[in-house]
């Protein structure tokens, strides 16, 4: 672990609360800001193994005072809105960017063999098809919009069956003005690229495929010097252990999410 990476984490947590007037209850042992800072720190060195991230904390005197695990799961989904608030607020004050990179990953919740007894999730909109692995999973799937940095922007979680282009708009709306955001074959639609371009003047760009006019020389130069970059960003996240999270629900899954988001954005920080 570097020592200086979590004291980094803890003062922006810590600072921010403070800015916001949030306050921990005064009975309290360990602080909010610490409680967060141990969620950040599992997500970045320990694939978001929260136990064991907690023991060797306390055990290097990083925290103020002692909390068993139970308690610090309990405090930390009593912090969901806030672990959802940090990913796109450090994106907000880290990124100042206009160029941006969209793709998505798988985030399985189980073996396709055990989706009928699976209770996280159910249903068919579950089962999707992850073309970079040409395979078949059920679970979830990450929609993400970087910067070129590998500094996550917006994010948002569906279910894996639905096409990439559904969370376009949803993601691209909030952008800003003059934004250009780059992505896969996946994402080509006319359609969606007129919507975000009228509305919120943002340029979608898509690789084109063989059978398809051909991108502009200026399109081509983006995709080649920024595009490919999403390959390591997604790899970052795969070693936290966004694809294989360990949680009894929904809400455990989106605080461990949020944490390697977060984490993620103060590793790539620059």
């Amino acid at each position: 672990m570097n020592v200086n990476w979590i004291i980094t984490a803890f003062v922006i947590v810590d600072t921010t609360f403070t800015t916001l007037e949030h306050q921990s209850d005064v009975r309290a042992g360990v602080p909010d800001s610490e409680i967060i800072t141990v969620a950040l720190v599992a997500a970045k060195y320990f694939a978001n193994n929260h136990k064991l991230t907690l023991s060797i904390m306390q055990q290097l005197h990083y925290l103020s005072g002692t909390i068993s695990h139970s308690r610090f799961n309990r405090r930390l989904h009593a912090l969901r809105d806030w672990m959802e608030f940090f990913p796109e607020y450090l994106g907000e004050i880290f990124s100042k960017n206009t160029i941006y990179i969209i793709d998505s990953m798988p985030m399985p919740v189980c073996h396709r063999a055990r989706a009928k007894r699976c209770t996280k999730v159910r249903g068919k909109y579950f089962s999707g098809w992850c073309a970079a692995k040409q395979e078949r999973y059920f679970g979830w799937k990450l929609h993400l919009i970087y910067d070129i940095h590998g500094i996550p922007i917006h994010f948002m979680m569906l279910p894996a069956r639905p096409h990439d282009i559904t969370a376009v708009n949803g993601l691209a709306s909030t952008m800003p003005f003059g934004s250009i955001i780059l992505g896969d074959p996946g994402y080509i639609c006319e359609k969606t690229k007129h919507q975000l371009d009228t509305n919120c003047g943002v340029q979608l760009i898509a690789r084109q495929r063989a059978n398809m006019i051909p991108n502009t020389p200026a399109e081509l130069q983006l995709l080649r010097m920024h595009r490919r970059r999403i390959e390591t960003f997604n790899s970052q996240l795969e070693k936290m252990g966004i694809t294989r999270l360990h949680a009894r629900n929904t809400d455990g899954v989106m605080i461990k999410l949020c944490a390697s988001l977060s984490a993620l954005s103060l590793t790539n920080y620059r």
